[in-house]
C-alpha cells in the first residue's frame, strides 16, 4: 500500500514532502555567503559579510559589506527589504555586530526592522562583539540559530579571524612556475612563464585580497605596479614591498602609480634616510619593523599589517620572501600555476631555500581546487592543520 492510499484510506490528506529546516538555511547560507565574498579585498579591516533576508520562501533582501566596509551587510539587506523584513528570517554569514562604531549596531538594525528569527554561521570573536550580538538579539526574543555553514563561513572570514586571533592578515602565497618549480631562467627572464589565462585569473586573486606583497628583489628585478588591470575594480589592493634597507628604485612604476593604489614600504632600523625621504614625499607609507639574520621578521613584517588593518595578503614573490613566511609557519593558502615547460636546476626556484632535512619537517598543504587555466594549470592549497 503507497503512502498515498494509506492516506486516503484513514481519511487523511496526504502530507507534501518538506526539505528539512537545516538543509534549507544551508541553502540560503550559501547565497549569503556568496554575496559576502563580493566584499573580499575592499572592506578591510571590517570582515566581508553577507545577508539574505527571506519571507515565505523567497528572497526580500540582499546585502554584503560595502567598500571601506561601511555600510555592513545587514543594513543594506534590511533597507533592500523594506517592510518586508518585519516577520522574516535573517541569514547572515558573521555575528551581527553589537558595538557603536561609525554605525549603529546591526544587531540592533535587525531587532527594530522586526525579524522574527536570525541565522548566522559563526560568532564574531572580535571582543566588541563575541556573543554580544546574539545576546541582543535573544533579549529581544527573537530565536538565532548559529553554526550554519560555519566551515565554509571560516574560510571565507580567515583574514579577519586570523587579524582578531592572530594579530596577523592571512597570506595567500602565489606561484606561477614551470613544471620543476623555478619562476625565472638563470638570468633572471620570468615574463611570461604562464600565459593570458593564468594572468588574468592572477589578477582575479589579487582583486580579492586587501593588499599584494613581494621582496625588494622582485621589485628591483621586475619593476612592478602590481594593480588589478582589465577586472573593472574600483578599489585598488595596497602595494607592499618588504625592503630592510629600502634599496629601491625611486622613482619607479610603483611610485609613478600611488594615485591608483597605496604603496607601503616596510623598512628596517638602518634604512637609508635620503631614500625614506624620497619614498615619503612620493606619498608611500613607511613602516619600520624589526629585523633579524640580515633581514626584516616575517612575523613583524604581518603583525605590522594586521595592526594597519589588513586582513588578507597576496604574496607574489619572489623566492626569498616566499620562503622566510613559508619557513616561519605563516603561509595558509598556495596558488599555484603551472605552466607546461621545464627550465632546470639553473633556474630561480619559486621558494628559496627551507633547510628541510626530512620530509616531516616539510609543510604540508590539502588541496582544496585544480583546473585548466589555457595550456597551464591551476592549483589551489590550504594549510593543514
Amino acid at each position: 500500500m503507497t503512502l498515498r492510499s494509506l492516506s486516503l484510506n484513514c481519511g487523511l490528506r496526504p502530507q507534501r514532502m518538506v526539505k528539512p529546516a537545516r538543509e534549507t538555511d544551508l541553502r540560503w547560507m550559501e547565497l549569503a555567503l556568496n554575496l559576502g565574498r563580493r566584499g573580499q579585498g575592499n572592506c578591510w579591516p571590517n570582515p566581508a559579510v553577507g545577508c539574505v533576508i527571506v519571507k515565505e520562501g523567497a528572497v526580500v533582501g540582499r546585502g554584503w559589506t560595502q567598500a571601506g566596509g561601511r555600510p555592513h551587510a545587514e543594513p543594506m539587506a534590511l533597507a533592500h527589504a523594506g517592510d518586508a523584513a518585519r516577520g522574516a528570517t535573517a541569514y547572515v554569514t558573521l555575528e551581527p555586530c553589537a558595538h557603536h562604531g561609525q554605525t549603529p549596531p546591526c544587531a540592533d538594525a535587525l531587532v527594530e526592522a522586526g525579524v522574527a528569527r536570525v541565522v548566522t554561521a559563526l560568532e564574531d570573536p572580535d571582543p566588541r562583539v563575541n556573543g554580544g550580538g546574539h545576546a541582543v538579539l535573544r533579549a529581544a526574543g527573537i530565536p538565532v540559530d548559529t553554526g550554519v555553514a560555519r566551515k565554509e563561513a571560516v574560510r571565507d572570514h580567515q583574514g579577519f579571524l586570523s587579524r582578531i586571533r592572530q594579530g596577523r592578515p592571512m597570506v595567500t602565497l602565489k606561484l606561477a612556475t614551470s613544471l620543476d618549480g623555478k619562476i625565472a631562467t638563470a638570468s633572471g627572464e620570468s615574463q611570461w612563464i604562464t600565459g593570458p589565462a593564468a594572468r588574468r585569473v592572477g589578477h582575479a586573486l589579487r582583486a580579492r585580497h586587501d593588499a599584494v606583497l613581494i621582496g625588494a628583489g622582485t621589485a628591483r628585478a621586475d619593476d612592478p605596479t602590481l594593480t588589478v588591470r582589465d577586472m573593472g575594480v574600483r578599489t585598488q589592493p595596497v602595494r607592499v614591498v618588504v625592503s630592510r634597507a629600502l634599496d629601491l628604485p625611486c622613482p619607479s612604476n610603483l611610485t609613478r602609480s600611488i594615485s591608483e593604489a597605496q604603496l607601503w614600504l616596510l623598512h628596517g632600523a638602518d634604512a637609508d634616510t635620503p631614500q625614506l625621504n624620497a619614498f615619503a614625499q612620493a606619498g608611500a607609507r613607511l613602516f619600520e619593523v624589526n629585523g633579524a639574520n640580515g633581514s626584516l621578521d616575517p612575523r613583524a613584517v604581518l603583525s605590522a599589517l594586521g595592526d594597519a588593518g589588513l586582513t588578507r595578503i597576496y604574496c607574489e614573490g619572489g623566492g626569498a620572501l616566499a620562503a622566510s613566511l613559508m619557513e616561519a609557519d605563516l603561509v595558509d593558502e598556495l596558488a599555484v600555476f603551472t605552466a607546461g615547460m621545464a627550465i632546470g636546476a639553473e633556474g630561480r626556484p619559486g621558494i628559496a631555500a627551507l633547510n628541510v632535512s626530512e620530509l616531516q619537517e616539510a609543510k604540508r598543504f590539502h588541496l582544496h581546487a585544480h583546473r585548466e587555466v589555457g595550456p597551464d594549470v591551476y592549483t589551489h592549497w590550504i594549510r593543514q592543520l
